[in-house]
């Protein structure tokens, strides 16, 4: 069955709960959906996408609690752009978009351990933090394995071929917390600035407080607004070198609230081991020519990516 055609004016929300069918012509109408929102906007809301709703408000409960700590104990788990960027990163750290002042967030961050990789660091006097953290993780990197899978059904490949990047790969979690705008802040300072993600997927659960916007190929900021029920999934820049451009990789910022209200999301960031490399894929290589992307590892990508963000 072909979709109904959506407006790029709008978001579109697939119910991707056939993607855990045993009969493949339901994954693959996902999947036909999943190719019609890659190729459009770069964005769609997940809806049926199996995480308990409990887990969810627990993240947010944990983010909350988290954020709420005296500033010397969230210091004290600070982070350092370049040291795998594991821990709390204070407002006005990072600049998204390199023409715009600071973004006016807060995160804290933590990702998959391996025994020879860097540890997390955890807040002290927040019990069950950690194990709220985990639990969550591991839920979504189920729901990303299935996404995954599903792009890659959707560029007519095998459902499989990128699970060799995937193999025991969880994603990196960042929780973040968007104050209200303050009275002092630049014209142009957002809560979080024009920018596109650097992977391959990203699964963002978001509050009800609203503020993020997606441009589309019109060149317009339209609203994501929070969909109960929902995950926000977006595609990052290696997709689009792994499609020679034709899945976006779309800008897309968060406009903090000037109503008083602070916004609390949960971004889930979905990327191949470091030394996988990534190249353009069969389905999608030019007739003639090179495409658009030379090779490049996926530790190669992120370290040019933290230094355009950070200053060095």
């Amino acid at each position: 069955m072909t979709p109904a055609p959506w407006s790029h004016a709008a978001i579109p929300v697939i119910d991707i709960g056939g993607l855990t069918s045993a009969e493949p012509a339901r994954r693959k109408d996902v999947a036909w959906q999943i190719h019609r929102a890659c190729r459009d906007t770069g964005f769609f809301y997940a809806a049926d996408h199996g995480i308990p709703q409990s887990l969810l408000e627990g993240q947010f409960a944990a983010a909350r609690a988290f954020f709420a700590l005296p500033e010397a104990a969230k210091m004290a788990v600070q982070f350092r752009p370049g040291a795998h960027n594991r821990g709390y990163e204070a407002l006005r750290r990072q600049r998204l978009d390199a023409q715009a002042p600071p973004d006016l967030k807060e995160s804290f961050m933590f990702a998959g351990e391996t025994p020879d990789g860097p540890p997390n660091q955890w807040p002290e006097g927040l019990p069950g933090f950690r194990a709220q953290m985990e639990a969550y993780q591991g839920a979504v990197t189920s729901l990303a394995d299935r996404l995954i899978r599903a792009v890659a059904l959707s560029l007519d490949l095998s459902e499989s071929y990128f699970s060799d990047g995937f193999v025991a790969v969880k994603p990196s979690i960042r929780l973040l917390h968007y104050p209200p705008q303050p009275k002092d802040a630049a014209l142009d300072q957002l809560g979080a600035g024009a920018h596109t993600d650097w992977g391959a997927l990203t699964l963002l659960l978001q509050d009800d407080a609203g503020g993020l916007e997606v441009c589309n190929a019109e060149g317009q900021w339209i609203a994501a607004r929070p969909i109960p029920g929902t995950l926000v999934v977006n595609l990052g820049d290696m997709v689009r070198r792994w499609t020679n451009d034709l899945y976006q990789s779309t800008r897309h910022r968060v406009r903090s609230s000037a109503s008083g209200r602070s916004r609390y999301a949960c971004a889930a960031f979905y990327s191949p081991r470091r030394d996988y490399v990534v190249r353009c894929v069969p389905t999608c290589l030019p007739e003639a020519g090179p495409p658009h992307y030379a090779p490049c590892t996926t530790g190669e990508h992120m370290d040019e990516m933290v230094r355009r963000t950070y200053g060095g």
